[in-house]
């Protein structure tokens, strides 16, 4: 019938059961599937990422690199003409996890074989130790990355560092300093400014000028070798606002390697070391006279003969036993003649000068490696006498040349700094002697190179002015018999001072060329004067003729001869 169901109706066929090895199977494909799925998404982001996306310290195209600053953790420093002194790089440090290592000693002897300088043992030892972090290697160069990466072990990985980078290397080490492996400050600006430049990613301009930096190391060094010195120290600094446009330590050291650093080369001969500064010393105790008004360019003192006190006797090292005008006394560089002149002065007031003039006191430049003036516990006749012509007395080279600065460029001292002025900054300063007394000072100093003991400091067209200092080193607590440290300190243009120069040699001895004489006018004064020539046309000094007349008059002293009873004009 229709629609009628029938009565046996057709069983349905049923379908064989799937068997277990097939349905795990089947699962087996699909989360593999899923998996390949998921990496190959992975990849694709990634892909898109570093193609379409790049970082802020990353030029985007390769024509942006030049223009394009790398941000680093640390500010770089430049010269004063923006030249690269200290920068960083960035750079891939290698470090192991232990617990997944497989076979350690075929890791040890596989990275030795590209970085053959590793201690085996003591990375053996390392790998050894259940830890999941060690340092191996800080700072690899990127052909070392490229041949440990390329070894494939296990356990191994690199991590994004930076390393300070000194492209100068030891020219400018001993104001530039270092920093540690984890790009600490640990000397020098480096380490006065470090959070500055951690913090600040403007580059730190110093007054340093390389140009002059290379000129003054180079005559330093020469200096050195041909008179078997132990060392030596050099300055050039502005005397119109104290901006230190040079200073070298020798020996010196390269701040890319500071782990061989010697603590000899570490030392700062220029502003940590401390000396008896010899006949130089006369420029202050001169100046100190005259400002005071104690005695005249036309006075003087009888040098006949040596002053005895107790059982010490001072005399003069080229004695002329005769009455000495002002201009004689600092010419000859008589002791005698500074001795009276000091006491004329008197103890208290000459004490109150030097501090005024900033002697009696650790140098204010940015580093840390500062000496502090060794002065006499009670200044006394004896002391002030001693320290007239430069004895009893030790200070920096770097005190020296800012007070000298002083002397001669009008009569303000500046106190020196590393760090350049901005263009068109007031300059501070303050007065320490009268603007005559300076000009008189600049006369006296030219009258050395012209006709004294500085000859050799000459630089022909620069009208070089200039004292030379000579004094036995002290070592302990006793003098080091025979043992000089010979400086000249000198200044150009005299006639419109711009810089004062300064060149000491440490220990040295006397040569052929010097009939046997170490002092500093054989020694340091030639410094100076090949220096001198060197920069000023870099300085943006111009040469001038130094027997024009108006220049014969600026520069001429009127010379006093008692003996004589007449004045005779020393003009030069």
């Amino acid at each position: 019938m229709i629609g009628r169901q029938p009565l046996f109706p057709k069983k349905r066929r049923r379908e064989p059961p799937v068997p277990p090895r097939v349905e795990t199977g089947r699962s087996r494909l699909l989360i593999t599937g899923a998996l390949f799925s998921a990496a190959f998404l992975v990849v694709t982001g990634r892909l898109i990422g570093v193609t379409m996306f790049v970082e802020k310290s990353q030029p985007q195209y390769s024509r942006t690199v030049g223009k394009a600053a790398l941000k680093t953790g640390r500010a770089n420093i430049v010269d004063r003409n923006g030249n690269l002194l200290a920068t960083s790089l960035k750079t891939a440090s290698l470090y192991a996890n232990p617990r997944v290592m497989l076979d350690t000693r075929e890791a040890v002897n596989k990275l030795a074989s590209v970085l053959p300088d590793l201690n085996r043992r003591q990375i053996h030892k390392k790998l050894s130790q259940d830890l999941s972090f060690i340092w191996l290697r800080r700072h690899l160069t990127p052909r070392q990355k490229y041949e440990v990466n390329k070894l494939g072990i296990p356990g191994l990985d690199f991590r994004d560092e930076e390393r300070r980078v000194y492209p100068s290397a030891a020219l400018a080490s001993h104001i530039l300093g270092h920093t540690d492996i984890d790009n600490r400050g640990l000397a020098g600006v480096e380490r006065h400014f470090d959070d500055n430049l951690r913090k600040n990613n403007t580059p730190l301009k110093l007054s340093i000028d390389v140009r002059v930096q290379h000129a003054m190391r180079k005559e330093l060094a020469e200096a050195v070798q041909e008179f078997r010195g132990v060392g030596a120290a050099g300055i050039v600094m502005d005397v119109r606002n104290g901006e230190v446009v040079s200073i070298v330590s020798l020996p010196d050291f390269d701040p890319n390697l500071p782990s061989d650093i010697e603590p000899d080369t570490r030392f700062n001969r220029a502003t940590l070391g401390v000396y008896e500064m010899g006949s130089t010393f006369k420029i202050f105790t001169t100046a100190m006279a005259l400002d005071a008004g104690r005695v005249s360019m036309r006075g003087g003192y009888d040098a006949t003969h040596p002053i005895r006190v107790s059982r010490f006797v001072i005399r003069d090292y080229h004695a002329k036993r005769r009455w000495l005008s002002v201009p004689e006394i600092f010419m000859y560089s008589s002791n005698i003649g500074s001795v009276k002149m000091a006491l004329d002065v008197g103890v208290v007031e000459q004490r109150a000068f030097l501090q005024k003039i900033g002697v009696l006191h650790p140098s204010p430049v940015e580093i840390s490696e500062i000496g502090a003036p060794l002065i006499p516990g009670r200044w006394r006749e004896i002391n002030a006498m001693t320290i007239s012509f430069g004895h009893g007395l030790s200070i920096s080279p770097m005190q020296l040349v800012a007070g000298v600065g002083a002397m001669i460029n009008g009569g303000i001292y500046h106190a020196p700094t590393f760090i350049k002025k901005r263009v068109g900054s007031k300059t501070s300063g303050r007065r320490v002697i009268s603007a005559k007394t300076s000009e008189r000072v600049r006369r006296l100093l030219r009258l050395v190179v012209a006709k004294g003991t500085g000859r050799k400091a000459a630089a022909e067209g620069y009208l070089v002015g200039g004292k030379t200092g000579t004094a036995e080193k002290v070592v302990g607590r006793r003098y080091k018999k025979k043992a000089l440290m010979s400086s000249f300190v000198g200044a150009f243009p005299m006639d419109a001072p711009r810089y004062v120069v300064f060149a000491m040699i440490d220990e040295p001895s006397g040569t052929k060329k010097t009939f046997g004489y170490a002092t500093g006018g054989w020694v340091a004064a030639p410094v100076v004067g090949k220096v001198i020539a060197r920069i000023a046309p870099m300085l943006g000094v111009r040469a001038v003729d130094e027997k024009a007349p108006e220049i014969e008059r600026e520069m001429a002293i009127d010379i006093v001869t008692k003996k004589e009873g007449k004045r005779r004009l020393a003009s030069f």
